[in-house]
């Protein structure tokens, strides 16, 4: 079972099911027991009238009237029977009800207690017995213990549980699709974001729209920014390969027609500019591929940003082990990093990299967490700063640039604060170059707090 709905509709019907058996179970005890307690009142009532009815003849021996109080006990299709016995056993009276049958004789009794129970006459009908025995005054001198029993028909109470249960399932089975109607109602509403969801990503993937909307509940807001910063990283990161690619085309045309100039003047190397001409198709088909292809990247484990810094700290001061630099690293424990361990060693590093290159004694780290409020997961803020000659305030822009260095003497390639600045603009956040307390440069970059849609770098020139 594929669908939300159906799952949740199937756990719903499931818990339903449970809870309304467990309430019918108690509903039907509760009600029988309570039936039970009515006949049981009510055969101490009738008990109550079968003393009061007894008499004694001028002969000491008990009697009966001939008309009781309650008619039923005449009728022997009533179901209320009436007996009189002694404490051994003996039948003194039995009403015309009890004609042709038998009430057992029942538990041994002590005077003025009563004992209610069921129980089957001799012809197996059950029945609700209920007995006292009392000391019976024959005479002014002499009493007698005697046992007086009055029972009752089972069927009555049988007919009215039954009735009672088929209503109690009749109102529970109505109740229960009234239920799940409903709930399916309120699933459908509930669930509805999640749609909303599946027709926009549709939309997305048919070029009618380019990210999700807003205005979805707590729980999807994370989902449909993420889903969103997934769609414009992927975007960004196809625009980097075509400004990669395209970088690499326009550097190859010029040697490549170089080339084919030169054989232009040998004509017996024809199979070398058939070569060529065959490079070219070659950068020519892999811009298209690049053009066309999306891929979608999952997400990664955050990274620890003091292991990376220790691993680069390391290296750095074996190759400027001359230098004797001083490397302070004040990282604040828990510092994450939220993407690709690559982009974390081309920030550090580059960073790292310019500052024992032109730091004379000292270079200093500091890293920790950059919270915004309301935010899932910490960005990240990371400065460096060295004791060199520093960076000019008119420079500080240029120097961004690819192949820019601030003196052109040092050895390099002028392009580790353009690949720095590039993945800073992928990850949204920001770059600044300044003075530092140490008298060199001072380079901080702020990556924002949680998860942000990357941007697509400003081209630089090649």
């Amino acid at each position: 079972m594929r669908s939300l709905s159906a799952r949740l509709l199937l756990a719903v019907s499931l818990l339903l099911l449970v809870f309304f058996s467990l309430t019918i179970f108690l509903l039907d005890v509760s009600f029988r027991n309570a039936a039970e307690r009515a006949i049981r009142d009510r055969l101490e009532v009738q008990l109550i009238v079968l003393l009061a009815a007894a008499e004694v003849d001028d002969n000491g021996h008990l009697v009966m009237p001939d008309t009781l109080p309650e008619a039923r006990f005449s009728n022997p299709e009533s179901g209320l029977f009436g007996e009189i016995r002694t404490p051994g056993g003996e039948r003194l009276w039995r009403s015309p009800s009890l004609v042709g049958r038998e009430l057992p004789a029942g538990a041994a009794l002590e005077r003025g207690h009563t004992n209610f129970e069921r129980t089957l006459t001799n012809d197996g009908a059950p029945v609700f017995a209920i007995s006292m025995m009392v000391d019976f005054d024959l005479s002014e001198a002499d009493t007698a213990p005697l046992v007086f029993t009055v029972a009752e028909s089972l069927a009555p109470f049988q007919d009215e549980v039954s009735r009672f249960r088929r209503q109690l399932f009749g109102w529970f089975a109505v109740l229960t699709i009234v239920l799940l109607g409903a709930q399916a109602l309120l699933m459908r509403a509930l669930l509805k974001p999640l749609r909303r969801v599946e027709h926009e990503i549709v939309e997305i993937e048919e070029g009618s729209r380019s990210e999700l909307g807003g205005g979805y509940p707590t729980e999807l807001r994370g989902v449909a920014a993420n889903l969103n910063a997934l769609i414009a990283g992927e975007r960004a990161r196809l625009e980097r390969y075509r400004h990669t690619l395209g970088n690499l085309a326009h550097s190859l045309k010029t040697p490549l027609a170089v080339i084919g100039t030169t054989l232009d003047q040998d004509g017996e190397r024809h199979v070398l500019r058939s070569q060529v001409e065959r490079m070219n198709e070659i950068v020519s088909y892999q811009l298209q591929r690049a053009a066309a292809w999306g891929g979608v990247t999952l997400g990664r484990a955050p990274i620890d940003v003091a292991r990376v810094v220790q691993q680069l700290a390391s290296a750095l001061q074996k190759v400027y082990a001359e230098k004797r630099i001083e490397l302070t690293q004040d990282v604040t424990p828990g510092t994450r990093f939220y993407g690709e361990e690559g982009d974390l060693m081309e920030l550090a590093g580059n960073l790292l990299d310019n500052a024992f290159k032109w730091g004379r004694s000292r270079v200093a780290l500091h890293a920790a967490p950059l919270a915004g409020a309301g935010e899932r997961r910490a960005g990240l803020s990371l400065i460096v700063e060295d004791d060199g000659p520093g960076i000019d305030e008119e420079q500080r822009t240029r120097v961004l640039d690819r192949g820019v260095r601030a003196d052109e003497q040092t050895p390099g390639h002028g392009i580790g604060l353009a690949v720095v600045r590039d993945i800073v603009q992928l990850h949204g956040g920001e770059l600044a170059i300044s003075r530092s307390a140490l008298g060199g440069a001072r380079v901080e970059l702020r990556l924002p707090a949680d998860f942000c849609a990357p941007r697509t770098p400003t081209p630089s020139g090649t």
